[in-house]
């Protein structure tokens, strides 16, 4: 900030000189005025000299047009540099007044309008925090200078939640959907909050946005896991069930909140046996989608590449988004190389292959490093997301 502030003044300066100047000016003319009057004093009373000299007989008439001329003469040469004298309307008092108004009318609309307060958040932003009531303080402030940044509240939210404070939860979480719309995610994270800020009560509006949130996304994670812990407290064990077993079934293999769900089930299941009653059979879950695949070079390639070549193994969609969806990256060097693809590999949440029915795989080397062009590639034939077979593909043509 120390150099924006002398930037600012320098400009400020440079400002005020276009109002000063006619100032000073002003004042330079009158100098000028003042020597130009004594001039002709000097010029009057040198004549009136000559003058008397001739009422006394020392000069005749002749001396003293030629003493008159001299003094003439000299007057000319003093005033000769002297500028014609300027007239002013504005007059000494409006460029002093403006001089003061216009840095004083400056500051005021820059503080109001200005982004003092935003280029101080971001060089703060650039420097990691050193607490959690840190970070908390620096998202407030982005929030109150960007109001409208969905990402901002959102994140300040997840803050909140994680300091136990779910009322402030709630709130952000509303003004986030306020401003990105009614999106699953973000009604199950206002839902879980709300719940929590009402005592661990439920009530009417946590259904509602539980409900909104699922017919949207049946699989939306946060309000199936809310659901299930409602369901628990209230001594549905059955519902505690169905519903964690659903969000179960949208984890990965390696996801460390599997274990916490899976003993959640087998407590609700051990207090519903307690209680006379029997776990009722729920539907088959599906599993998440693993393609396995088997990937080579051929033999016709193998001298047009490097060994540190990339190489992108990824499977996209037959009907659906062009971006991949599960990729890895190895080596030529790796080749040939058996891997598997699957939801874990996803490369984003909503983009899993099990959400595909049908996907192709895809191989490419690219020298530069770059997933979406190279040099050489092969593709598979489109097969169903739950193919179990071990797949062969082989990089054999030129990528165009």
């Amino acid at each position: 900030m120390i150099d924006f502030w002398l930037a600012a003044g320098l400009l400020l300066l440079i400002a005020l000189s276009f109002l000063l100047i006619p100032v000073l000016r002003g004042r330079r003319a009158q100098r000028e005025e003042d020597r130009t009057a004594l001039n002709v004093a000097l010029y009057q009373e040198r004549v009136a000299e000559l003058q008397a000299e001739q009422a006394e007989g020392v000069l005749n008439a002749a001396q003293l047009d030629t003493g008159r001329a001299e003094a003439a003469r000299e007057l000319l040469a003093d005033t000769e540099g002297a500028e014609a004298p300027r007239e002013s309307r504005m007059g000494k008092p409006l460029p002093l007044l403006a001089a003061v108004l216009v840095p004083l009318l400056g500051l005021g609309l820059y503080l109001h309008f200005g982004a003092s307060d935003k280029v101080e958040l971001t060089r703060e932003f650039a420097q990691a925090p050193q607490s959690m009531e840190e970070m908390t303080r620096r998202l407030e402030r982005a929030v109150a200078a960007q109001p409208d940044s969905a990402e901002g509240l959102y994140f300040l939210g997840r803050t909140y939640m994680a300091q136990d404070r779910p009322a402030d939860a709630a709130r952000i979480f509303e003004r986030t959907v306020a401003v990105a719309g009614r999106q699953p995610e973000l009604l199950g994270q206002w839902a879980q909050a709300q719940y929590f800020a009402d005592g661990k009560k439920w009530s009417d509006k946590v259904q509602a946005l539980t409900d909104e949130a699922l017919k949207l996304d049946p699989k939306e994670v946060t309000s199936l896991g809310l659901l299930g812990i409602a369901a628990f407290e209230g001594e549905r064990y059955q519902d505690a069930i169905d519903y964690w077993g659903r969000l179960l079934a949208q984890l990965p293999e390696d996801d460390k909140s599997r274990e916490a769900l899976q003993g959640g089930i087998a407590r609700a299941t051990e207090k519903l046996q307690a209680s006379g009653g029997k776990v009722a059979q729920t539907p088959a879950v599906k599993a998440g989608a693993l393609l396995k695949v088997r990937v080579d070079l051929a033999p016709a390639l193998k001298a047009k590449v490097q060994p540190g070549d990339s190489v992108f193994i990824f499977a996209r969609a037959v009907s659906g988004p062009p971006a991949p969806l599960a990729a890895k990256r190895l080596t030529v060097a790796d080749l040939p190389v058996s891997v598997e693809l699957g939801d874990a590999d996803a490369m984003m949440p909503q983009l899993k292959l099990s959400n595909f029915p049908e996907v192709q795989l895809v191989a490419r080397i690219s020298r530069a490093g770059q997933p979406t062009s190279g040099e050489w590639i092969g593709r598979s034939q489109p097969l169903a997301s739950s193919t179990t077979t071990p797949q062969q593909l082989t990089i054999d043509s030129p990528d165009q």
